[in-house]
């Protein structure tokens, strides 16, 4: 029987080839007696047969990739094949999509190709960090450490997620609810009052006559302004989210909020310091690693500046911390703090460490962010009840002055 296999050399260059062998212990010993370090063992298949993908269909989640790279960890870490460990997951799982893809992490392997290779297939689903930690991994042969790292950093991605939702849920509930309040104000009841005022031959104030227009002409074209309304928020989420202008835009406007830019920086950083970490004690080079992360951040300046820093500072001979301190972008402590870091040669350990200083630094943040919001809100809603309010009862006190 011929298998066909991927493992690796001492110095973490992937090889592979086919042997002739009676099963996959032989195989193993054959590996063995070479120094090689086995990655993924497979009966070979005949040349010109077609491997056929499947299809993922709904989306993989959070969720479902933590729980890929924990268990794979934990197999990998106590000696379990990759094979077995995949047919252990397949037999685990219960969700359609991740049983498709796991099978079809499977079926590469058992063409020869590499691990990595099934991840890079769907990036919608995993992004480049995630894709090329695993081929560092694999290359080097630490694969149950790569996994072991993803899991870590995705929980605490998604921790961090979780936490952003909850603390904004009580303002965003509110916001809804006065929206709601002052739409049927301004479109149902200040219409009626208008109607009782100004046909009334009543000698209204101009403050309350401007307001009562207004009113008016948003009841008789409420349908007409709905329709422009949800027509133009649908023109600005694809221009704010899908091209590069407008998601500079957006993220600039944010940044100037000086409470909400400060949350969205330091979620920035901690983004930053914990994937470019990651990325380099997985061995990636650090021109690739910071063009990486730059992937990975969802704030345009600092991503631009993370790519300058790779491609017109590090790639031209410049200490990597020398070219952050010629960004603006990051804070001097943290430039300081890579910039001694590379000298002592732990840049890696630094930047895990700034990461989970600006872990406890975001939920500050966002705390502080909420107490801003929330009141904001209420002032924002109490004056736009107000001047209904004192559109009414201006013309009535005038009204009652009368008798």
């Amino acid at each position: 029987m011929r298998f066909h296999y991927v493992a690796t050399q001492a110095n973490g260059r992937t090889v592979e080839g086919d042997v002739e062998a009676r099963g996959s212990n032989e195989v193993l010993a054959f590996l063995s007696a070479k120094g090689l370090k086995p990655v993924s063992i497979a009966k070979a298949k005949r040349k010109g047969l077609a491997s056929k993908q499947i299809y993922i269909g709904r989306a993989i989640n959070a969720t479902d990739k933590i729980f890929l790279a924990k268990h794979l960890s934990l197999m990998l870490r106590v000696g379990t094949d990759l094979f077995r460990a995949l047919d252990i997951l397949i037999a685990d799982t219960k969700k359609t999509p991740l049983k498709s893809f796991l099978k079809e992490i499977r079926a590469t392997l058992e063409k020869g190709q590499p691990f990595y290779v099934t991840f890079a297939r769907y990036p919608q689903y995993f992004s480049p960090v995630f894709v090329n930690l695993i081929k560092a991994g694999e290359a080097a042969g630490t694969l149950d450490a790569t996994f072991d790292n993803l899991s870590n950093m995705l929980a605490k991605q998604e921790e961090l997620r979780r936490k952003i939702k909850a603390a904004l849920i009580y303002p965003v509930l509110l916001l809804i609810g006065s929206l709601l309040i002052m739409t049927f104000l301004i479109t149902f009841a200040l219409p009626k009052i208008a109607e009782v005022f100004m046909q009334g031959g009543l000698e209204i104030p101009t403050f309350s006559k401007t307001v009562f227009s207004v009113g008016l002409f948003l009841a008789d074209y409420a349908w007409l302004l709905l329709g422009l309304f949800f027509s133009l928020a649908i023109v600005a989420w694809y221009f704010f989210s899908k091209t590069a202008v407008g998601k500079r835009m957006f993220s600039n406007f944010l940044g100037s909020i000086p409470v909400i830019g400060r949350v969205i920086n330091r979620i920035a950083i901690q983004r930053f310091s914990g994937t470019l970490s990651s990325l380099l004690k997985a061995g990636v080079p650090i021109v690739n690693a910071l063009e990486i992360t730059a992937t990975s951040i969802n704030h345009q300046n600092m991503a631009q500046a993370l790519r300058r820093i790779a491609q017109e500072g590090v790639s031209k001979g410049l200490s990597i911390g020398e070219s952050f301190k010629r960004e603006d972008v990051f804070p001097v402590s943290v430039s300081s703090l890579i910039a001694i870091s590379e000298r002592s040669g732990h840049l890696d350990e630094v930047l895990a460490t700034l990461s989970s200083f600006y872990d406890s630094e975001i939920e500050s943040a966002i705390k502080t962010m909420v107490a801003f919001i929330e009141p904001a809100l209420l002032i924002l809603i109490g004056l736009v009840v107000a001047l209904i309010a004192l559109s009414i009862i201006v013309p009535v006190y005038q009204l009652v002055g009368q008798f």
